[in-house]
């Protein structure tokens, strides 16, 4: 019989936790059930708060301590003197430090100096332009936003912890809605201490149904909550997942069967498999790439913290090593700060 938890006041943007040390794969493949539970939705005490800043200017303001780090750098390397190899030298070690990666380095660098020959550049004032033509290449191939072509469309979200993967889940919900959508979430984490509830916060912040068990197995979660969307006739499901480090090898087999059930419940999904990164982790966040794309066969990236330290470079690490295509970034803490990724705007906004 399904059960309603208790309608609470309407939350602030809820904190990333971190697992309960004794916490368990084994115990939680293992548990009985618990009835599921339908989370009531109480509307917000107060509409939310819309930025009167446009997006650009905020993905510039989000990037500020990207370019603050790269200005004083490229200020001394594009002074307008000539073209030579201590340039390239120098400019290689700014894009090294700027968690670009050595390979997407290798390949800029080589971009760089194949533009130069063949439009004869010889002043670093013209190296500049020549670099942010190379990178907005090399990152335009990321740019494909998400279509949801099928009802229900089932998301599956995937990240370690701390990356940002239910604030993510809050802020899609919202824009899904904005488009006129039906949006319900699966609480599938049920490693992680306290990954329901702030789910049930975001879930009451925009409405949205939110389906979990108050112990047992993540799959199960799933499997009901994807058959209840089919039955109501939602348009997207957001499921959640407990982060997982790709080294925890039974902990990646345990979300692979979270996929399967899935797709058991709904042949065919999920429909797209979102990995959420924090951009903050430099080019440890290339190598989660490749081990939940390994796992999961991931058709889409989310970028988050881009307002952080992070030196942004790292996008181009990705875009070189498994160019996955980026159809989010996020550059701020407000429900509106997560915008599908526009290749354009962030070389813009880095070179601005």
């Amino acid at each position: 019989m399904f059960n309603l938890f208790k309608k609470s006041t309407p939350a602030e943007a809820p904190k990333e936790t971190t697992a309960a040390p004794g916490d368990t794969a084994d115990a939680q493949m293992h548990q009985t059930p618990d009835p599921l539970a339908i989370t009531p939705i109480t509307p917000p005490a107060e509409a939310e708060h819309v930025a009167s800043l446009s997006w650009a200017e905020r993905l510039k303001q989000g990037l500020s301590r990207t370019r603050d780090q790269l200005g004083s750098q490229f200020a001394s390397l594009f002074n307008g003197g000539k073209i030579d190899e201590a340039v390239y030298e120098e400019l290689e070690t700014i894009l090294l430090t700027s968690d670009v990666g050595v390979a997407a380095t290798q390949s800029l660098l080589e971009q760089v100096r194949a533009r130069v020959k063949r439009q004869s550049l010889s002043d670093t004032h013209q190296l500049r332009e020549a670099l942010k033509q190379s990178l907005l290449e090399l990152l335009i191939t990321l740019e494909q936003p998400l279509q949801t072509t099928h009802k229900p469309f089932v998301i599956m979200l995937a990240g370690v912890n701390g990356a940002g993967k239910t604030t993510t889940i809050g802020k899609l919900a919202r824009q899904f809605q904005a488009e006129g959508k039906s949006v319900l979430i699966a609480a599938g984490d049920t490693f992680r201490a306290a990954a329901r509830e702030q789910l049930q916060a975001w879930g009451e912040r925009n409405q949205v149904q939110v389906i979990s068990q108050q112990s047992g197995d993540a799959a199960a979660v799933m499997f009901d909550a994807v058959n209840a969307a089919q039955a109501r006739g939602i348009d997207i499901v957001l499921a959640d997942t407990a982060g997982r480090l790709p080294t925890q090898l039974n902990l990646m087999e345990e979300i692979r069967k979270v996929q399967r059930v899935i797709n058991k419940a709904l042949p065919g999904a999920p429909h797209e498999v979102l990995l959420v990164l924090d951009a903050n982790t430099g080019q440890n966040a290339v190598t989660q790439v490749k081990a939940f794309d390994d796992a999961l066969g991931v058709t889409g990236l989310v970028l988050s913290k881009l307002d952080g330290s992070a030196k942004g470079g790292v996008i181009a690490a990705i875009a070189q090593a498994r160019p996955i295509p980026i159809r989010y970034i996020g550059v701020g803490e407000k429900i509106d700060d997560l915008r599908p990724f526009k290749a354009a705007e962030f070389v813009d906004a880095l070179f601005a």
